[in-house]
């Protein structure tokens, strides 16, 4: 009887074949404890970025406010000025806008944390889009905001502006006015992001391209529930 030799390390019967270098994560794998802990660390760096960029705002908040509300202005009746009628009230827009411009100098670095905290999930092929993925969301963010700044807002202000005569007064409450011109301007902001983070996602696999087209429709729906005010005008600018 012939001794037939068992299929080993020897034998290239059933060798597994060697795991491809792309697909390899470079990380190793984390416990539950151990997300947490690295997403407690990316949230703090991300809230020490923020402050850092509120204390530079702070500092420049007189121009801040001229710049914010600028375009406002240029377009409201002659004679009409913003008004505050609490005490606090324009400290508190104060505190508001240089947290705002604080978050906004901070981007770069807030979107450079989620990054890292994605990162180690996944392979070594996919870690090259973290300058992509960090650049196109801030872009993104930016030229949201600026649309708002320069055209959507300053046209509604327009808008509103037109009803005032001799018998209606328009006097914007400047904290009023500053709500309705940060709520447009985040959803401006998460509008203009949502190509740029689609295109990562599908590069890395994580979407397919038809993406672009759902996003697309998905934000038009959005921007209509979402929109400030219940003028078609609204949802004409911040989604279709």
């Amino acid at each position: 009887m012939t001794l037939v030799p068992f299929p080993g390390s020897q034998s290239g019967a059933l060798q597994t074949p060697p795991p491809d270098d792309d697909e390899e994560s470079s990380g190793e794998k984390m416990s539950f404890l151990e997300h947490l802990d690295e997403l407690r660390k990316r949230i703090v760096n991300s809230c020490i970025a923020i402050g850092v960029g509120f204390l530079i705002s702070f500092i420049f908040i007189d121009r801040i406010f001229n710049f914010v509300f600028a375009p406002s202005r240029q377009v409201l009746p002659s004679g009409v000025r913003f008004v505050y009628n609490r005490p606090a009230e324009a400290f508190s827009l104060y505190i508001q806008l240089a947290l705002i411009s604080g978050a906004l100098i901070a981007a770069p670095a807030v979107m450079y944390q989620v990054w890292l905290f994605i990162a180690p999930g996944l392979y070594s092929k996919e870690k090259r889009f973290a300058i992509p993925f960090v650049l196109l969301t801030t872009g993104g963010l930016l030229v949201g905001a600026a649309f708002n700044h320069y055209v959507a807002f300053p046209l509604m202000m327009a808008f509103f502006g037109s009803f005032n005569n001799p018998q209606l007064v328009f006097m914007p409450k400047v904290e009023d006015t500053f709500d309705l011109y940060l709520t447009m301007t985040l959803w401006m902001g998460v509008v203009f992001q949502m190509p740029a983070i689609t295109y990562v996602l599908a590069r890395i696999g994580l979407a397919e391209l038809k993406t672009w087209s759902w996003s697309g429709s998905k934000f038009t729906n959005w921007a209509w529930r979402m929109r400030p005010t219940r003028l078609p005008l609204s949802c004409r600018l911040t989604g279709r």
